[in-house]
């Protein structure tokens, strides 16, 4: 191996000492004006932070809303024994973004199933029964109680 080719120990020195004194340099910057300089703006601003966070918190949920949802056929007869999803968004996912929840539920006996309180906002229900179309739609729910009715179409003829 040749020597030439090896960096020498003065320039690997020089390197560590210029980063270090970078480094070490952009710390104590930082450091010094918040530690040095008590800014009186920054404490009387703290407690109006502090509670408009709170505010924040306690407010960060969205309204919820409880459904009730009617399933019928065509002439206003109940579909009993439907499988019934509802998907909304739920706050709170990884990385603090909004996630998609479902929630699975069946129809009863006169054909209507109660949601539990779920977020106010958009909503997709799908409805899947034997015997009849499938059935989806988005819906904006904005009250605090509501009642849907969804009335199935007859499945189309295969030939």
């Amino acid at each position: 191996m040749e020597l030439g080719r090896l960096p020498s120990v003065r320039r690997l020195w020089g390197c560590g000492l210029a980063l270090s004194v970078v480094l070490f340099g952009v710390s104590t910057d930082r450091a010094q004006p918040a530690a040095s300089q008590p800014n009186p703006q920054s404490q009387s601003d703290s407690p109006d932070k502090s509670s408009s966070a709170n505010k924040k918190d306690k407010n960060s949920e969205p309204p919820t809303t409880r459904l009730k949802i009617e399933i019928t056929d065509p002439n206003g007869k109940p579909v009993g024994n439907a499988s019934v999803y509802v998907r909304f968004n739920q706050t709170g996912g990884p990385l603090h973004k909004d996630k998609l929840a479902e929630l699975n539920l069946k129809t009863n006996d006169d054909g209507s199933v109660k949601v539990p309180e779920i977020p106010q906002g958009k909503i997709l229900i799908q409805v899947i029964a034997k015997g009849w179309h499938t059935y989806g739609k988005w819906y904006d729910i904005e009250k605090d109680e509501d009642t849907i009715e969804i009335k199935l179409e007859p499945p189309p003829h295969w030939y």
